[in-house]
């Protein structure tokens, strides 16, 4: 028996044989960017014909086995599969033996830190979450906007340099994420990501029923400005009726919303008053003319110049955003 030192995988710099399970829409875009820096693509599952689809698409030649064939052949394991699956599927492979020590298994849920790798961890696996804070569409762009990406990582204390370093293979950011803030982080990053799809899909619906026939031109710039703008000065960039105190025109926007709309008032509703207090916390909105707009969005209209047509408390001052 050789007494030879066998080195330590999480120290070793070969490149590697990559699995995935689970060929969503992250799985085989980060297999992809992987195989960009030198590692071996070298089993993918998948389930569905939209998966099998993109690990084709993205890891063409890669061939489609179960997910315990693909821990057998890989020595780096994508486990790209949603959130609440995630546990059951780390305790199956575990169960059946499919888990080898020294394996890296890394799973990208936003949600989960690297305790849901637990029972891996009890195989010998090294267990890393390493979550990409981005929107992935399951074709080929995916690779090219992993590029300066941040990755929220969580890892024991041994393997955080392993992780940082497949990160930044991808191109991406490390950004270091506590065990116990894993479902803190992973709520902000849906409040603002998910949740701007849907605004900006009913705000297209409701221009194409104004008659605009290009939403999708006339907020791109607008959508643009106001997001760039947020990330610089965050609440220093609220603008529009509500941060005024147009109570006027908030009712006028409630009014068309019931009749055209109905669908989107509660939401409509429930972000006017965010934004509302976020206004007034920052000295944006006077608090003399928020008695009104508040009314208005607890659905006392009485109260406010509802005259669709017409200015609101303030006239035409302000901006017209």
């Amino acid at each position: 028996m050789s007494t030879a030192q066998q080195p330590d995988p999480r120290d070793r710099p070969a490149r590697l044989a990559v699995g995935v399970v689970g060929a969503g829409r992250v799985g085989p875009a980060l297999a992809a960017s992987l195989q960009l820096a030198g590692h071996r693509p070298v089993a993918v599952s998948g389930v569905s014909d939209a998966s099998r689809r993109r690990a084709g698409l993205l890891l063409p030649d890669v061939p489609l086995v179960p997910p315990a064939e693909v821990l057998r052949r890989a020595d780096l394991v994508l486990l790209t599969v949603p959130d609440d699956a995630l546990p059951g599927l780390v305790e199956g492979l575990a169960e059946t033996g499919a888990v080898r020590p020294g394996q890296l298994l890394v799973h990208t849920s936003g949600r989960y830190g690297a305790k849901v790798l637990d029972p891996a961890l009890r195989a010998g696996a090294l267990p890393l979450a390493l979550h990409p804070a981005m929107t992935f569409t399951g074709t080929p762009v995916d690779v090219q906007r992993l590029a300066g990406c941040s990755f929220g990582v969580t890892a024991p204390d041994g393997l955080r340099m392993a992780a940082e370093a497949l990160v930044i293979e991808m191109g991406g950011e490390p950004e270091w994420i506590a065990e116990e803030s894993r479902p803190l982080y992973h709520a902000a990053l849906a409040l603002g990501a998910n949740h701007l799809v849907t605004l900006v899909a009913q705000s297209m619906e409701l221009l194409r029923a104004a008659g605009v026939e290009a939403p999708d031109r006339m907020l791109g710039p607008l959508l643009g400005a106001a997001l760039d703008n947020a990330l610089r000065s965050g609440d220093a960039a609220l603008t529009g009726p509500v941060a005024r105190g147009d109570a006027g025109t908030v009712a006028a926007h409630v009014a068309q919303l019931r009749e055209h709309a109905p669908q989107t008032v509660a939401g409509y509703l429930a972000m006017a008053r965010a934004t509302a207090d976020r206004a007034l916390a920052h000295g944006l909105l006077k608090p003399e003319l928020a008695e009104d707009l508040l009314g208005v969005l607890a659905g006392n209209v009485h109260g406010a110049q509802s005259d669709p047509g017409g200015p609101g408390p303030r006239g035409a001052e302000g901006d017209a955003g």
